[in-house]
């Protein structure tokens, strides 16, 4: 029975490009389709285009986590191996592990029984503006917890173990998760889509970015309205210089605080409800920048608009977070978000 990609039974969750309903485009990490049915029979078509490293496609099937490799540029179908169950109902989940390295086309699903009806998603709704750490960027290379990254061309990175998603999942919180490997806050700085590189400010509001073509489709944002926000920037933003860090009460990072607290400002206009929480990671970079973030929240004076603080922020590892970093850095964030009073989370 071949299922298209527009079948209502089907469950998508993230920001998802549904333009053409029956071909929608997966960008960020953590998006997913989810389909609940019967049979012994699990086919995927897709079409991958590659903007770098290699790309890979996650899914669990019965709880059982898979990984597959994609063509860098065209048309897939995914055969995937499934186990005899007593009442031959199946649950798969396929994600975006990885950022807008490259997009996914869904084309349709096969499966040799009926689709059934799904689950219904999360009430609470969560929102993340992050970089390579929100996206759980080599977040699989376990050999290398507290250490610099191995060399790798993708394959390490999952965001199924970002902190962004293993916390959501502990919120009982459906995630919209806007992150991109290397993104600062501003053009010009930072790593992502270098010498030309593009900030958070570009691509915020989009749906899906193509930096290369200059392609940059914006997102409706009556689509999802979360209920909480974690803007994770400041992170990439001492690249090439560290003004923040040498210059605190220079130009540079007073245009930074502002454009920060500007872009703070537009979060809460489409969201006006949502509690917003601003913080860095235990990635090591210099406290000034979290000093920065103080000072813009205490600036913008509003109890929805908060910052927090790792145990330890700046300090805990040179290299990207690996899965017990990202659950350490969830777990504080859980306890912290649940002394919070936030507007329908309830």
């Amino acid at each position: 029975m071949k299922i298209e990609a527009d079948n209502p039974k089907l469950i998508y969750s993230g920001r998802i490009d549904i333009e053409n309903t029956k071909q929608p485009v997966l960008i960020y990490p953590c998006s997913y389709i989810k389909i609940k049915f019967t049979g012994n029979i699990l086919k995927i078509t897709l079409e991958n285009k590659n903007s770098y490293w290699d790309n890979f496609l996650g899914c669990i099937i019965d709880e059982e986590e898979l990984k597959f490799k994609l063509p860098l540029n065209g048309e897939a179908i995914l055969d995937i191996p499934i186990k005899t169950t007593d009442d031959n109902i199946h649950e798969a989940m396929f994600f975006k592990r990885q950022d807008a390295c490259h997009a996914i086309k869904v084309i349709g699903i096969e499966i040799e029984g009926d689709i059934l009806e799904p689950s219904p998603k999360p009430a609470r709704k969560m929102e993340v503006y992050g970089d390579s750490v929100s996206a759980g960027e080599v977040s699989e290379a376990l050999k290398y917890v507290g250490k610099e990254d191995p060399e790798h061309n993708g394959e390490y990175s999952n965001s199924y173990y970002s902190y962004a998603w293993i916390l959501a999942r502990r919120l009982n919180a459906e995630l919209n998760n806007i992150a991109q490997g290397g993104i600062a806050l501003m053009d010009g700085t930072g790593w992502f889509y270098e010498p030309s590189t593009i900030g958070m400010e570009t691509i915020w509001d989009s749906v899906y970015y193509n930096p290369q073509k200059k392609v940059y489709k914006k997102w409706n944002f009556e689509n999802y309205i979360p209920q909480l926000v974690l803007v994770a920037i400041g992170q990439n933003d001492s690249h090439p210089y560290d003004f923040m860090k040498y210059e605190y009460e220079g130009e540079k990072a007073k245009i930074w605080r502002e454009r920060y607290k500007k872009f703070l400002i537009e979060i809460k206009r489409k969201y006006p409800n949502a509690h917003i929480i601003c913080h860095t990671t235990i990635l090591r970079h210099d406290e000034n920048w979290d000093r920065a973030i103080s000072e813009v929240v205490k600036d913008l004076n509003d109890s929805s608009i908060t910052q927090y603080l790792f145990k330890r922020n700046g300090k805990g590892t040179p290299g990207h977070l690996r899965i017990v970093e990202a659950e350490e850095m969830a777990n504080e964030l859980e306890t912290y978000i649940n002394t919070l009073e936030i507007k329908g989370w309830d």
